[in-house]
């Protein structure tokens, strides 16, 4: 499929599609449409009476298939892909190979947002099904999407449809890895994805293997990872501009499954855990695409990743183990995983780079979606400028970001009698502040430090697949935030 931006119509095309916004002359552009595809006005202006939120289609005298789309008014870049995504996704065999879009109505910014949504709706979930599809794709190799738009929008119209299209194609590498099963997606497996990445877009990968970790003193990540046959790593991608503006360091927690360990999880949704790998893809995501569009910074990601499994070789609660800062942890509870590895990744971090901006992100706990739901990740920094650059990164993305406390007062929740500090409370409430409070105290006191945890937003229900699934939350996010500090 190739998406090509154009200033006029292709007479080949057997497809148009109108996208529109709601806007004080929609009147007067509902009649010139009509008029140019010999539509009754007054029928085809009745249809967008309900703020254009309905796509609907008309035939006309050519046997041309004629789309409306409308995106109601002041539409948002996540209601502007998700409507394109939409229509492709559920469209696919009512459209023909070769299709106009007509986007003229629409302001600069949103073509890339348009672009990003056309992309998105040809993913297909189905990674191992071995029976072929029962509609067969409309886009392959040969289909042809003309984005026609104004001339008036000028050259960085097409610099911004490429970034749309560059965005959706790593969306759709971290929705397979998000999607994939634990047996097709081991530690290793993500090391490997990082290493054909970097190889492929120019940028650097280390992967910290077992013996190094031993040597180095990688305490928590090993005592995570010792009840699993497979051996956990350090992930280490690096991306740097000639003389980067700014230099950011990107934390993911990449659990590939989580049983809970000894203390085990309900069987009820323990399926869904193979999900707990999301702050480690939207670092990758992130720093893959930074390198695509070649963003004149330096950004490093560190991704601690490994199995948490139930084995006679299993860590248990009640044990103290180490961490690569040197600081102990009394484990309390084997299924508060995830911020002990993280302590392993952010010590690598604050150790071996200065960095301008740290921010971790983390499928961490079940209280963040208590709180919040699936509709927000929670935000904590003690930082309030870079709490403000967040949240309006998330607030344009639509990856939205509510940002909750980390006062003192919750220190004595990780207090231990006999270590450093303890991973888990044990306490029925706060569960997601107390974490954060963990993580800070392997940040060694960075003042631009911020902690996301994605757990309701990186894996969710959505209409483009049958089940939950990856939604690659944190990359668009994170793009905008250092485009915003650039």
């Amino acid at each position: 499929m190739s998406l090509i931006l154009s200033s006029s119509l292709d007479t080949q095309a057997q497809s148009r599609l109108y996208v529109l916004n709601q806007s004080d002359n929609l009147s007067t552009q509902l009649h010139a449409i009509a008029q140019s595809e010999a539509f009754d006005a007054d029928i085809l202006a009745k249809e967008f009476k309900a703020e254009l939120k309905e796509t609907f289609s008309f035939y006309t005298a050519q046997a041309q298939k004629v789309f409306f789309l409308g995106l109601g008014k002041n539409a948002d870049s996540a209601q502007v892909i998700k409507a394109l995504r939409y229509f492709f996704h559920h469209q696919k065999t009512r459209i023909a190979a070769k299709i106009d879009i007509i986007v003229s109505s629409l302001n600069l910014e949103q073509l890339e947002w348009v672009a990003n949504g056309i992309v998105l709706g040809q993913y297909n979930s189905k990674l191992y099904k071995t029976e072929p599809e029962t509609l067969a794709e409309v886009f392959g190799e040969n289909g042809q999407i003309n984005l026609v738009a104004a001339e008036l929008f000028g050259e960085n119209a097409q610099n911004l449809v490429d970034k749309g299209i560059a965005t959706a194609e790593t969306q759709m590498e971290i929705f397979d890895l998000m999607n994939a099963p634990a047996n097709k997606k081991t530690p290793q497996v993500l090391c490997d994805w990082a290493v054909a990445s970097a190889q492929k877009f120019g940028y650097s990968a280390h992967i910290i293997d077992r013996p190094a970790l031993e040597k180095d003193g990688f305490e928590a990540l090993l005592a995570v990872g010792q009840g699993s046959e497979h051996d956990p790593a350090m992930i280490v991608v690096e991306y740097r501009f000639p003389l980067p503006q700014k230099t950011i360091g990107l934390v993911g927690k990449g659990v590939t499954f989580d049983t809970g360990g000894i203390s085990i999880k309900s069987s009820t949704n323990m399926h869904l855990m193979k999900s707990d790998m999301g702050g480690a893809a939207a670092v990758l995501g992130t720093v893959e695409l930074a390198a695509k569009l070649k963003l004149p910074i330096h950004i490093i990601g560190v991704v601690p990743t490994c199995e948490n499994a139930v084995d006679a070789k299993s860590f248990k609660p009640s044990d103290v183990i180490g961490s690569y800062l040197g600081k102990t942890i009394e484990i309390i509870d084997t299924d508060a995983e995830g911020r002990v590895i993280l302590a392993d990744g952010l010590g690598y971090m604050v150790k071996n780079y200065k960095t301008d901006y740290l921010i971790d992100l983390a499928t961490l706990t079940g209280s963040c979606i208590s709180t919040l739901g699936y509709h927000a990740a929670g935000l904590f920094t003690n930082n309030d400028q870079l709490a403000t650059r967040l949240s309006n990164a998330g607030s344009h993305t639509g990856e939205r970001l509510w940002r909750l406390p980390l006062w003192d007062l919750y220190k004595e929740d990780i207090a231990s009698d006999i270590a450093d500090v303890r991973n888990y409370s044990g306490k029925p409430m706060a569960g997601a502040i107390s974490a954060a409070k963990f993580l800070e105290v392997f940040t060694e006191n960075h003042t631009n430090w911020a902690h996301l945890d994605i757990a309701g937003t990186a894996f969710g229900d959505t209409e483009f697949v049958p089940s939950r699934a990856g939604t690659a939350f944190g990359i668009r996010l994170l793009i905008d935030f250092i485009e915003g500090v650039l």
